[in-house]
């Protein structure tokens, strides 16, 4: 029998508001998250993820900003995101129910070898935000509940078979197995400044240091970043602990630890930020 962690659900505030979250982590598929939520409120902050984030809609519609356009993802379709590409989400009218994995780039370069039968050089690239595919999304809705607690008991090979049976279908159907991602970061004034703020994550960045790093004007630096990355450069050193937040917390590591280790002001400053990128709390996330 397959032991999993327990579902964690989402604070009680955001509850009473309408939005209901219950976050879960199968170890054994490279730390696979799992997130099954209702939200009628809550807004998504623009964020990455190091993972990709495959979301089937079951009821409503969510609208996201994904490569530089408004999408809409309504009931039977599939949102998907790769890793590193800047996203947020929310409601579109009144609301909507969604279930989402976020596999690792590793396990889906796994199972895209295994589809095209030889080595690849990189994990599947998408060149889709959203699908319109209902096989797909039944199979999604399935391998959802044969990984949750509130499912039916299921052995770890009808696991297996569920899970390698849909991203094999996904990667064989939509994915893009030789095509190179769009790059960002492209000049070397802004990459300077994006390495001194990757490695100084923990510490207060000075707006006019990078500026000057880059060689260039504070109000030409923030354009001139957010043109690059998509991000301004505070949003980008946000995103960036967040991200470093979520590896700390995967590890086990206590809250207020994280927070002052990634550069927070303080745990509640975590808490929001997380949230807003997450849909659950650090406290939340580490308990899975």
């Amino acid at each position: 029998m397959t032991v999993m962690t327990p579902e964690v659900s989402l604070d009680p505030g955001q509850r009473a508001a309408g939005d209901v979250t219950h976050f879960w982590r199968v170890p054994r598929y490279r730390g696979l998250d799992c997130l099954r939520a209702t939200f009628r409120r809550h807004a998504y902050a623009r964020h990455t993820h190091e993972t990709y984030a495959v979301a089937a809609i079951v009821s409503g519609c969510e609208t996201f900003f994904h490569r530089g356009e408004q999408r809409y993802a309504y009931a039977g379709m599939i949102g998907i995101i790769c890793p590193d590409e800047i996203h947020d989400g929310e409601p579109y009218g009144g609301g909507f129910e969604y279930r989402t994995f976020y596999p690792s780039p590793e396990l889906m370069q796994e199972i895209a070898e295994d589809v095209a039968g030889r080595p690849l050089s990189r994990p599947p690239w998408f060149p889709r935000s959203v699908i319109d595919d209902p096989e797909l999304v039944r199979a999604h809705a399935k391998l959802h509940a044969c990984l949750s607690r509130d499912g039916v008991w299921t052995s770890e090979m009808e696991q297996d078979t569920r899970l390698v049976d849909f991203l094999s279908r996904l990667i064989a159907r939509w994915a893009d197995l030789d095509a190179l991602p769009s790059l960002r970061y492209g000049s070397k004034s802004i990459l300077r400044a994006r390495d001194c703020l990757d490695a100084h994550l923990g510490e207060e960045a000075d707006l006019a240091d990078l500026a000057k790093l880059a060689g260039l004007s504070r109000s030409h630096f923030i354009r001139a970043f957010a043109k690059e990355t998509g991000l301004t450069p505070h949003a980008y050193l946000l995103d960036r602990r967040f991200r470093a937040a979520t590896r700390l917390l995967q590890k086990g590591e206590a809250p207020g630890d994280v927070a002052a280790a990634c550069g927070f002001f303080d745990q509640s400053h975590l808490n929001r930020v997380f949230k807003a990128r997450m849909g659950v709390t650090p406290g939340a996330y580490r308990a899975a």
